[in-house]
C-alpha cells in the first residue's frame, strides 16, 4: 500500500441484497488499483433518525457510520431513485452523518454521486436532491461529469454490473475524485 493511496468510502442507497446500486459498488471495488481502496459501508443497521437519541451516546450503527465517514478519504454514492427522489434510507443516513449540528461528518469531504435506474433516466432526480443534500452538510460534491446510469438492469449479468463503456466513464471520473483528494492533500 503506497502513501498516497485514496481511501473511498462506498455507500449503496438501497438495503436490497440484489442491489444495483451494490453491483456498481462492487465493480468499482473490483477496479481498485495501488492508488485506491473502496470500503463498503453497509446502511441496514443505520436506525430512524431521532434526534432524542442523538445527544447521547450514539448507537453502535451510528458511530460506525460517522468514524467511517470521518476516517476515509473521500465518498462514493451509489443510489437508486424512488418516486422521482432520493431513497428514503439514504436521506436516513445522510441526516445522522450531519448531526450533530455543524459537525457533520461529510464537511470538506469530497463525494462522488453516481445514481442508477432501470428508467432511462437513470435517477437523474435523485442526483440533484442527493447532492444538494450534501452540500448543505458542507461536501465538495464533484459537480461534472454526472453520472447517471439508465436502463441499468439491462447492464447486469448474473447479479453484477457488466457494461465496459459505463464503467470506463466511471473509472475516468473516479480518478478526478482521487485527484481532487490529492490535490487538497497538498
Amino acid at each position: 500500500m503506497t502513501e498516497n493511496k485514496v481511501k473511498l468510502l462506498g455507500i449503496a442507497g438501497s438495503l436490497r441484497t440484489a442491489s444495483v446500486c451494490k453491483a456498481v459498488l462492487r465493480k468499482i471495488a473490483a477496479n481498485a488499483t495501488e492508488d485506491f481502496s473502496v470500503e463498503p459501508f453497509d446502511i441496514g443497521s443505520v436506525p430512524l433518525y431521532n434526534e432524542e437519541i442523538d445527544y447521547e451516546l450514539p448507537l453502535e450503527p451510528i458511530a460506525d457510520l460517522r468514524n467511517a465517514i470521518a476516517g476515509c478519504d473521500a465518498v462514493v454514492i451509489v443510489s437508486s431513485e424512488y418516486n422521482y427522489g432520493m431513497p428514503g434510507v439514504l436521506k436516513n443516513t445522510l441526516d445522522w452523518a450531519s448531526r450533530p449540528a455543524k459537525l457533520s461528518r461529510f464537511i470538506d469531504k469530497p463525494v462522488l454521486v453516481i445514481t442508477a435506474s432501470p428508467a432511462f433516466t437513470g435517477g437523474v432526480r435523485a442526483q440533484g436532491q442527493i447532492a444538494e443534500t450534501l452540500r448543505s452538510m458542507g461536501a465538495n460534491v464533484l459537480a461534472v461529469p454526472q453520472i447517471v446510469i439508465g436502463s441499468v438492469h439491462q447492464k447486469i449479468t448474473d447479479g453484477e454490473f457488466d457494461d465496459p463503456s459505463t464503467e470506463a466513464f466511471i473509472m475516468n471520473t473516479l480518478t478526478k475524485l482521487i485527484d481532487a483528494v490529492r490535490d487538497a492533500r497538498k
